[in-house]
């Protein structure tokens, strides 16, 4: 996460910067008002595929037996011998998290595109 955030930083044009301090911005201001905006718009799609991607993987947390989502539907299914069904609903379950995970990206992406939107 720290590399995305880096490199969302530098992928700030170096005129941007030269910008500033030539409009007598200290290295702070600069860095809130004129780095940061745009470095946020950089870094949301990089850092929602990771937070997506996070999520999906936490069926493999399970393998080092913490109790989570996927673990709770085998063991529900092999009480109630009715494992496929508690397997197919976890399944159901991961989708629809990633399904609302990702049109809430979609819509934070494009709500931070219209500001870069020119007339």
């Amino acid at each position: 996460m720290t590399e995305i955030f880096r490199a969302g930083i530098q992928a700030v044009p170096r005129g941007q910067i030269e910008a500033a301090s030539a409009l007598g911005m200290t290295e702070r201001l600069t860095m809130r008002r004129i780095i940061l905006p745009q470095a946020v718009r950089i870094i949301t799609p990089a850092i929602g595929n990771e937070f997506i991607a996070m999520i999906k993987d936490s069926a493999l947390v399970s393998v080092i037996t913490v109790q989570e989502l996927l673990w709770r539907a085998q063991r529900i299914g092999q009480s109630n011998f009715r494992t496929l069904e508690t397997l197919l609903m976890a399944a159901f379950v991961y989708w629809v998290m990633t399904i609302i995970l990702s049109l809430f990206q979609d819509r934070l992406e494009k709500r931070l595109a219209e500001s870069e939107v020119r007339i």
